[in-house]
């Protein structure tokens, strides 16, 4: 199956609205990340109705972070997707697909129509990111614990050529659970890799119950610190505080951004509530959700 092909007029706004990010100040930034981020959850509650399918709540929680990530961040080109300098970004939650399409979407990658076709049979949006299928997807993901291990193989390949792309790579909080992140990171602090950014969306809730209660991770970031990471948390909501946090490394060392997040952010009644990690909401919910992401 050949990539979706390209949205060329999507590709030009979004081009347009990052290049306002990146120079204007901090309330144009502020307020272009913020009608992109509220877009890109009213697509993820309509997919989601529509498809009786997904993860609605680590969606909404990953969305902000993912649209900073490619607004305001990401040096990457839609109607390139394989142009050999772009940065490359790794989303470990591939469960979370639903979000990375949308925002894909926006920015041109594909048209947002095609997002009408989430979850269905022989459609390239399926219920995880596929690279043969879907632009913008730099590696399948979805088995937890995956996403940082490939990342980190990504930098140092960067390092290897002396290229000056990055690596990103967004990971869930109970993934953390997954030995081999904790292999990768040490891995990553062994051979200094600066060009790594790692950013946990740390909602504080996993499948069927909070992190802390399943296997404590707290203090998360002394953990980091003691593999040679070096550390900045932020609050996962704030675009500006997330824009900041993003910035390359100031120590030598691979970094990690530990966002605090609500899942299900933005719609009230979904808001930190546990059954929410992949429940679908009713027709009088998606109602409920869409009105109040319109004010």
């Amino acid at each position: 199956m050949t990539l979706l092909p390209a949205a060329s007029r999507l590709a030009r706004e979004y081009r347009q609205v990052a290049e306002r990010v990146r120079t204007g100040d901090d309330e144009t930034a502020a307020a272009e990340l913020n009608q992109v981020a509220t877009k890109v959850r009213r697509s993820i509650i309509t997919m989601i109705d529509r498809a009786k399918l997904g993860h609605i709540g680590g969606d909404l929680s990953v969305t902000d972070i993912l649209v900073t990530c490619f607004y305001a961040v990401l040096s990457v080109d839609p109607e390139q997707p394989d142009w050999a300098r772009r940065d490359r970004f790794v989303l470990s939650k591939g469960h979370c697909a639903a979000a990375l399409y949308s925002t894909l979407a926006h920015c041109g990658f594909f048209d947002t129509d095609e997002l009408a076709t989430f979850m269905a049979p022989l459609s390239a949006l399926n219920g995880h990111p596929n690279k043969v299928k879907v632009p913008g997807v730099e590696t399948n993901t979805g088995a937890l614990g995956h996403g940082l291990p490939v990342a980190t193989g990504c930098a140092v390949g960067a390092k290897l050529d002396g290229a000056s792309w990055r690596t990103v790579v967004v990971m869930g909080d109970g993934e953390l659970q997954e030995g081999s992140n904790w292999e990768a990171a040490m891995a990553a602090s062994h051979h200094g890799l600066s060009n790594l950014t790692a950013v946990i969306d740390r909602n504080r809730l996993q499948q069927g119950a909070r992190t802390e209660d399943t296997n404590r991770l707290e203090p998360l970031a002394d953990r980091w610190h003691s593999f040679g990471w070096e550390v900045r948390e932020v609050d996962g909501h704030d675009h500006l505080a997330l824009r900041a946090a993003l910035r390359g490394s100031d120590t030598g060392k691979p970094v990690v951004v530990i966002a605090n997040t609500i899942k299900g952010k933005g719609v009230s009644f979904m808001e930190d509530r546990v059954e929410w990690h992949h429940k679908v909401p009713t027709s009088e919910q998606v109602e409920a959700a869409l009105a109040e992401l319109a004010r």
